[in-house]
């Protein structure tokens, strides 16, 4: 089997800013997997905040010996981006060899379209506020914030946006202490869901904290060895390909976490519609989906994904799976 790794920026619609910065372009890794006949392909984002780069996860890439499975790759990898695309070409692999759908193979239902989330990047009131007035037409909105001074932004977002739902992101932003101040007025704005309020070393004060809006982990949440950690914290895990390490842990995980009582997010990073795409599968009745990467950006992919008032819907079979 071959492996090839390139590396592929796509230019951001608008600067994206979370507490931890700002970008203007999301810079991925593309994998290419070949047998010589069919060829596959996936997408990760390498993440600063575990550590990865685009050298550090090319070099495990291209340190992978030259024949593996899927089952083999778990054990060859940790969880993470790098592994995330290798996993996710040889699932595109595996459905070009079979003349069937990614979804087929892994036994699940012909995939929908889901309502996404519409992410709105962190920055002044005001401009908070023009943002979510410009979208107001979307059914489901999701906050950037994670600033000791988060109120006025969310009064903000819901004076411009007075009829979409809300989630709120606070990407580890939040003490203790912030997060029980606001979370009466979450209740009050109608906001749906918080995500990561407190960093993922820190959430052990989420335990018999008053949680009147559900909350999802997200950093504290990567794969099926994360989920013992979570007990009495969250309500919700958010599932991203790039922590889990592909969608083989991803539909692992989901069904776990189903099995032990806590509602599903699907999340991504900031990627082309060739990372969203093996997602989609897992999107199915998901509590949230966001999977509003190629809306974030000026270009994309090749035969991308489709967003209408329907939500996103499932790939065709040229973009992957």
């Amino acid at each position: 089997m071959q492996i090839e790794v390139s590396r592929d920026v796509f230019r951001l619609a608008q600067v994206f800013t979370i507490s931890r910065g700002s970008r203007t372009e999301a810079k991925v890794l593309t994998v290419r997997v070949s047998d010589g006949v069919h060829q596959g392909w996936g997408e990760c984002v390498p993440y600063a905040r575990y550590d990865e780069t685009l050298e550090s996860v090319e070099a495990e890439i291209t340190g992978l010996p030259d024949a593996f499975d899927r089952a083999q790759l778990m054990d060859l990898l940790p969880a993470g981006a790098a592994r995330n695309a290798v996993d996710c070409a040889l699932w595109d692999l595996e459905a070009k060899r079979a003349g069937k759908r990614a979804w087929d193979l892994a036994g699940l239902p012909v995939p929908g379209p889901e309502i996404t989330a519409y992410t709105l990047s962190l920055d002044t009131p005001e401009k908070m506020q023009a943002q979510a007035a410009a979208n107001a037409h979307r059914p489901l909105l999701k906050i950037k914030l994670g600033t000791p001074d988060d109120m006025p932004r969310l009064e903000a977002v819901r004076a411009g946006a007075p009829n979409s739902k809300i989630i709120v992101d606070a990407n580890e932003g939040w003490s203790a202490e912030v997060y029980a101040d606001l979370a009466p007025h979450l209740v009050r704005l109608g906001v749906a869901l918080v995500e990561q309020p407190l960093p993922a070393g820190e959430d052990d004060a989420l335990i018999g904290m008053e949680r009147p809006v559900p909350v999802c982990a997200d950093e504290s949440c990567h794969d099926r060895a994360s989920l013992p950690g979570l007990k009495g914290k969250y309500d919700v895990v958010n599932i991203k390909l790039d922590k889990t390490g592909g969608l083989t842990e991803a539909l692992a995980l989901r069904e776990q976490a189903l099995a032990e009582g806590y509602q599903v997010m699907v999340g991504c990073m900031v990627g082309s519609s060739l990372a969203m795409a093996p997602a989609t599968l897992l999107a199915q009745g998901a509590m949230v989906t966001d999977l509003d990467g190629p809306l974030l950006l000026a270009e994309d992919r090749d035969n991308p994904l489709i967003f209408d008032d329907a939500g996103v819907h499932p790939p065709v079979a040229a973009l992957w799976g």
